[in-house]
């Protein structure tokens, strides 16, 4: 009997791959035998992920270079590249969200970017790589947001905002796509990315406490007692990207160690 969970002969496009969750996801992913497709703007990071994932044993690893905010530029390279390569069967949305700050001092330029760093660019990449989806049978859509879509995170106004848009889009999406194709969010707690430093950092300095002290106080609200490893959240995109996955479909899946007190 096949494994449920196998990704052969599956193509995946994962977005932010150079760091972070996005760069665990691409190794998972590959590591069930998915052919995966990298996209970020820094060139370098993606030709050294390329060959981790094909001494991985990946059977195929590619990148597009492209930034998420600019639309005509990211359909375009993601046209020609499908054109060469064949559909995608598997899409990672993933991006790194916006500056910090409280939503009263945000400017109308800081939400515009957000929304099109986020909704817009995976709204394009969906219009895009449906049609294949469809005609293959398979499509999986796992978007990496945050667990502010059910408690909003303070100081990060604009994030919250857009992650909140994100949700909304995805539930309405699960009740449009055909079936086969489902699509379905990750809502990440604390974890050991270079995101987290920054809005850590970013804290310490408005507080005048040390770095260290402010992950303290994140590990306190957690029941498990520690930040989260990127792999672990990007086990369940994996999972979820894979045929044993196919009736879950518009669920929002926190992976916060237990640090939500909602049900």
């Amino acid at each position: 009997m096949s494994d449920p969970r196998d990704l052969a002969g599956r193509n995946a496009l994962v977005c932010g791959a150079s760091r972070g969750i996005g760069r665990a996801t691409a190794h998972a992913l590959a590591a069930r035998g998915a052919a995966v497709t990298a996209l970020a703007r820094r060139e370098d990071a993606l030709e050294e992920l390329t060959r981790e994932l094909m001494s991985a044993g990946s059977p195929a690893a590619g990148y597009v270079v492209a930034d998420l905010e600019d639309e005509a530029g990211l359909l375009a390279r993601m046209r020609h590249h499908l054109a060469d390569e064949g559909e995608i069967h598997i899409l990672v949305n993933n991006a790194g969200g916006p500056a910090p700050g409280p939503l009263l001092d945000a400017t109308r330029e800081e939400l515009e970017t957000g929304f099109r760093r986020h909704v817009l660019a995976s709204h394009s990449l969906v219009g895009l790589l449906l049609p294949g989806m469809r005609e293959a049978g398979y499509g999986r859509i796992v978007n990496v947001v945050s667990t502010s879509v059910r408690e909003p995170i303070p100081n990060l106004g604009v994030s919250n905002t857009i992650r909140a848009a994100m949700a909304g889009w995805a539930k309405t999406l699960s009740n449009e796509l055909p079936p086969g194709v489902t699509i379905n969010n990750i809502l990440p707690g604390f974890t050991a990315t270079d995101r987290l430093r920054t809005l850590g950092d970013s804290i310490a300095d408005r507080t005048g406490k040390s770095y260290e002290d402010v992950e303290a106080g994140w590990r306190a609200m957690i029941p498990e007692g520690r930040l989260a490893d990127p792999a672990e959240t990007a086990e369940l995109i994996a999972f979820l990207a894979s045929p044993a996955a196919s009736y879950i479909r518009g669920q929002s899946i926190a992976v916060d160690g237990g640090r939500l007190r909602s049900i």
